[in-house]
C-alpha cells in the first residue's frame, strides 16, 4: 500500500474554487452538498466549510441502491441515509471520493431521486481515475491518476485525510 502524492488540501481549495465559479455561472446559489458514505462525506464536509454554504450537509449511504448487492452481500453496519433539506427541485451537489466504474454515482442517484426530483445534479470528485462502464461523468474533478493494472484507490479518513493505492494482492 502506497501513499498518494496528492496535496488533498491544495486540491481541495482548487476544487472549491471551480465548484463556485460553475455554480455563480450557472446561477445556483443556494445548493446542497451531499456526500456519499464514506470518503465523499469527508470531501464534502470539506467543500461545506470552504464554500460557507448555510444548508446542513446531507450523506446517503448507497449500499441498497448497489447492483452488485446479491454479490457483496449485507454489511453489518450500514449507516442510514440523511438528507435534512427538501431535494425536490433543489440543486444539489453529489460528492464523491473515487470516481471509478460509475455505479457508485448510478445508485446515489437513484436514492437521491427516491427522495424527490432535483432541479439539477452537479458532480463532485476528489479523484477520476477512468475505468467507466457507465456514461457517468463529473462536473468537478481535483486530479486525474491513473494505478497500475489491478490497483485499488481509497480515500482513509477523516483526519487526516489520505488518499491510498493498493493492489489486489496486498
Amino acid at each position: 500500500m502506497t501513499d498518494s502524492a496528492i496535496d488533498i488540501e491544495a486540491t481541495l481549495d482548487d476544487m472549491t474554487q471551480r465548484l463556485r465559479a460553475l455554480l455563480t455561472a450557472s446561477g445556483r446559489d443556494d445548493v446542497a452538498l451531499i456526500g456519499i458514505h464514506s470518503g465523499g462525506v469527508w470531501i464534502a464536509q470539506a467543500l461545506h466549510e470552504r464554500l460557507g454554504t448555510t444548508t446542513p450537509l446531507g450523506e446517503i449511504n448507497i449500499t441498497f441502491y448497489r447492483d452488485d448487492f446479491s454479490r457483496i452481500g449485507m454489511h453489518p453496519r450500514v449507516k442510514p441515509s440523511n438528507l435534512p433539506f427538501p431535494v425536490e427541485d433543489r440543486h444539489i451537489v453529489l460528492v464523491d471520493d473515487v470516481l471509478y466504474t460509475g455505479r457508485t454515482i448510478r445508485a446515489a442517484l437513484n436514492e437521491i431521486f427516491d427522495y424527490g426530483r432535483p432541479a439539477s445534479v452537479t458532480l463532485a470528485v476528489l479523484v477520476e481515475r477512468g475505468g467507466r462502464e457507465l456514461p457517468i461523468q463529473a462536473d468537478i474533478i481535483g486530479q486525474t491518476i491513473t494505478p497500475a493494472q489491478g490497483e485499488h484507490v481509497k480515500l482513509l479518513g477523516p483526519e487526516p485525510l489520505v488518499l491510498v493505492t493498493k493492489g489486489t494482492g496486498q
